[in-house]
């Protein structure tokens, strides 16, 4: 007996250790990551909207963990997306904006892109035994395909199918995708389900049993959009006119993807899948250029839109879902950001931490206990916002927003810091705040500067402090890089 025992434990220990030398364990889940591209707070029907359907969105959050307050890494997204892969400031890595592709022009933002000692989510991954992917949108430097820039290889993607920006000529039938450096050409259908396609065909392609990390980046809803016809015919009476029907049936065709690969989980046996679902900032202003004419986003009631530092610019929808564990199920109000999903990921996988130091915070007791209360304020300094307050950072329940003057004089609105600029940013001075209790005013509509002067006080101080850290970690670009 005692030598079937002392054999039982050698066996044990032999396996924990070929386990240990494969880098991963058992427990280890796959990671499916949805992160859609202009989608309002208040674009799912799980998050308030009246008309369009989301049933597979709203079963993950039903089932899962809603967050009411989840905040992407910036207003608009580039570094949205940037901020999202490495758990820092997109500022601190350079990217301040949205990135444009190569043009012949002295515009610095020509030449920005995400450097190469830079750590995100797949490389950390990789690290613990796991396989990567990424198909959908990539958007994180100026010059896609290109030598010149390190692409979504270098970033740790074993596979990528994705493009430079949006799908093109619209989300119907898009010729400008790129698998591994490869171009596709034009591809019939719609660009969510051409995404999802490609995600469950290297589901089924990949020839090892490694758990998986699977960032799936829609276009949708961001323009030029185009819907089914079936499904615009379906909006159509419940639509102001033929422009909404389509933005309606936009986000309702990213449902039916969103579900397919969750059918595809749930039929191939992928029953340790934690399951993200989010958006890179918030709506979009309709015809706030000429491409945005079917831009019917909303914000569920949050002030500002897309390119805001006030709250719909970059609260937006957060829901995770743990396939095949028992975690906490519910709504919560903690504070989450997109910032915290590589560390949360990192702890989940037995993955180290990047060297860089990171912004975000582990939401595992989230997940586990439904309880997280975020210790680092989040901030940002967007200097492109379309509002008057470029710097705006929350804490508890408290948020406080800030212009930026320099001499009596406003600043103007700028796309990074670079080396023609430097002294100008960081010489100014913080101005005319705005203070909101977003516990009970979510809307912005009551500012608190005069009636707390406590707390504004103290938020004040505490916002100069992480502002000033903020910009002497933030890149400064030469026009040589």
């Amino acid at each position: 007996m005692n030598l079937r025992f002392i054999s039982f434990i050698v066996l044990l220990i032999s396996v924990m250790s070929t386990e240990a030398q494969d880098g991963k364990e058992p427990s280890q889940p796959n990671i499916v990551v949805f992160l859609c591209d202009d989608l309002g707070y208040g674009d799912l029907s799980s998050y308030g909207h009246r008309t369009i359907k989301t049933p597979n969105i709203d079963k993950l959050a039903e089932t899962g963990i809603k967050m009411t307050d989840f905040y992407a890494a910036a207003p608009v997204c580039s570094p949205s997306r940037v901020g999202l892969l490495t758990g820092r400031s997109p500022n601190k890595a350079g990217i301040y904006d949205f990135i444009p592709g190569p043009k012949k022009s002295e515009d610095l933002r020509h030449l920005v892109h995400l450097q190469k000692g830079e750590e995100t989510i797949p490389e950390r991954l990789k690290t613990v035994g796991y396989s990567t992917a990424l198909v959908g949108k990539w958007h994180c430097s100026s010059l896609f395909n290109n030598p010149a820039q390190p692409q979504p290889d270098y970033f740790g993607f074993d596979y990528w199918f994705a493009t430079h920006n949006n799908a093109s000529p619209s989300h119907e039938n898009p010729k400008n995708f790129v698998k591994n450096g490869e171009n596709v050409g034009p591809i019939e259908g719609f660009s969510c389900q051409i995404v999802v396609d490609e995600a469950m065909s290297w589901l089924d392609k990949r020839e090892d049993d490694n758990p998986f990390y699977l960032l799936v980046t829609f276009h949708e809803p961001h323009e030029p959009i185009a819907s089914p016809k079936d499904l615009v015919a379906e909006y159509l009476p419940y639509a102001n006119n033929e422009a909404e029907a389509q933005f309606f049936a936009n986000v309702a065709n990213v449902d039916k993807a969103v579900g397919r690969l969750l059918k595809y989980l749930d039929e191939n046996g992928k029953d340790n899948t934690l399951v993200i679902f989010t958006s890179d900032n918030g709506p979009e202003t309709l015809a706030r250029y000429p491409g945005a004419k079917r831009t019917f986003g909303r914000t569920g009631g949050l002030k500002g839109r897309k390119l805001w530092t006030t709250e719909a610019g970059f609260r937006v929808p957060g829901i995770v879902k743990w396939i095949g564990k028992d975690t906490y199920n519910g709504t919560t109000d903690a504070v989450v950001s997109a910032l915290d999903i590589l560390p949360t990921l990192c702890e989940l996988t037995g993955a180290k931490l990047p060297d860089n130091k990171i912004d975000g915070e582990s939401f595992v007791s989230l997940i586990n206990e439904g309880k997280f209360t975020r210790k680092k304020p989040l901030i940002w300094g967007f200097y492109n916002a379309l509002n008057e307050h470029q710097v705006a950072m929350r804490h508890g329940d408290y948020k406080i927003l800030a212009r930026l003057k320099k001499d009596g004089e406003y600043l103007p609105n700028m796309n990074n810091i670079y080396k023609g600029n430097e002294e100008l940013i960081k010489s100014s001075e913080l101005a005319d705040f705005e203070l909101y209790n977003l516990k009970v005013d979510n809307k912005e509509s009551s500012n608190l500067v005069v009636d707390n002067p406590m707390v504004f006080n103290k938020m004040k101080a505490l916002l100069k402090t992480e502002y000033k850290a903020l910009l002497e970690e933030s890149h400064i670009w030469d026009s040589t890089e």
